[in-house]
């Protein structure tokens, strides 16, 4: 099975065609980083601005890397009779730039008379890890314990079999994406933060090391909404912890803004493993699955590789160029046999609170199409 993904729920634009769930045939992506630098963040109407501006060229680029000789070939009719279904993100993520992505799908996918399948953003992420990487036996990875750690989200999900998702930890405000985001903001060091904090950490010295919330949650807190505190996230004090403490000490040279930022990272790092940890400690996993922009971080994946190792399961990680928003994890997804079909699909709206475990927060009567 052939499919092209789509994929704009934020500020990447992407294209990709992938076979059968995990050869990946071409993976295209446009980053908007240098647009949205001088914000500090994503700016929504910008993002969705370039989304209409560019995708058209990356879908264009992706069939060609795909199908043609070179990514300057021009597209093909014959080329779109290639394809078995289009696949897009409908949520979660920014309404105005899914709607791009979920327009065009819908458009090009009556335009060549082939099925739309629409894609759990979060979900892919999950199926990142298995992209290009024919070594693993998808069917033997189960039960498995996911990480999602992205600018949008940060969430330890179950599955005990393939496509089951059951989310058992999430963060109860800020993403660890978001987080570092915000530091990298306060300590002066640019956008995005994560690569940036990541980079500056190495450099420390351990001199200076001060002491940062690990984002324990309270047991009877109402935004758990049924979760066990154990196994969420909250990085909301420690943006404010951050805040107060460069308040009353600000950072006198490079050398002592390495050492915040490392001992910052660690806090983050260690919240993301102590739940880990106790999720691991509580089920027979037989892997740990690791995806998102901020599985990228060396820290993490150094203490990652030690947690598996302890807990006696796989560790899994997506491959570098699959960690960030991508196509190719949306197409894999569909040729998973993941993702919504059917006429159900043409009339899906976009859902930017889309959770992990939800197939689809859009309701419709597609009896009458």
């Amino acid at each position: 099975m052939i499919v092209l993904g789509i994929e704009t729920s934020c500020d990447e634009t992407a294209a990709a065609v992938v076979c059968d769930g995990r050869e990946v045939l071409s993976n295209i992506v446009y980053s908007q980083v240098r647009l949205h630098r001088p914000y500090g963040g994503v700016v929504p109407e910008i993002a969705s601005r370039n989304h209409l501006e560019k995708l058209p060229g990356v879908i264009a680029s992706a069939m060609a890397a795909a199908f043609g000789e070179s990514e300057a070939d021009p597209v093909r009719e014959s080329w779109w009779r290639e394809l078995d279904a289009v696949a897009v993100t409908y949520g979660p993520g920014l309404a105005s730039s899914l709607i791009v992505g979920l327009s065009a799908a819908k458009g090009l996918a009556w335009r060549i008379n082939r099925p739309l399948i629409g894609i759990n953003h979060i979900q892919a992420h999950i199926q990142s890890v298995f992209l290009d990487n024919g070594t693993v036996a998808v069917t033997d990875c189960f039960p498995l314990l996911a990480l999602v750690v992205s600018g949008g989200h940060s969430a330890l999900i179950e599955m005990d079999e393939p496509l089951a998702y059951r989310i058992i930890g999430q963060t109860l405000d800020d993403a660890s994406g978001e987080a570092f985001d915000k530091a990298a903001k306060l300590l002066g060091l640019g956008y995005p933060g994560g690569p940036v904090i990541d980079a500056v950490a190495r450099e420390a010295s351990g001199s200076c090391a001060p002491g940062f919330p690990r984002g324990r949650t309270q047991a009877g807190n109402p935004a758990l909404g049924g979760l066990d505190a154990d196994l969420c996230f909250s990085f909301s004090g420690l943006k404010t912890s951050l805040s107060h403490y460069l308040r009353d000490n600000p950072p006198q040279s490079d050398a002592t803004v390495a050492d915040v930022a490392a001992a910052y990272q660690e806090a983050v790092v260690d919240a993301l493993i102590e739940r880990c940890e106790t999720a691991l400690s509580r089920s027979c996993y037989k892997v740990l699955a690791v995806g998102g922009g901020v599985s990228l971080n060396s820290r993490l994946r150094e203490r990652l590789t030690a947690t598996a190792a302890d807990a006696g399961v796989e560790l899994l990680l997506a491959h570098p160029r699959f960690c960030g928003d991508n196509a190719a994890m949306i197409a894999g997804l569909a040729g998973a046999g993941g993702g919504i079909k059917g006429p159900a699909a043409f009339v899906l709206d976009v859902a930017p609170s889309l959770e992990a475990d939800v197939q689809s927060d859009y309701r419709c009567d597609i009896t009458a199409i």
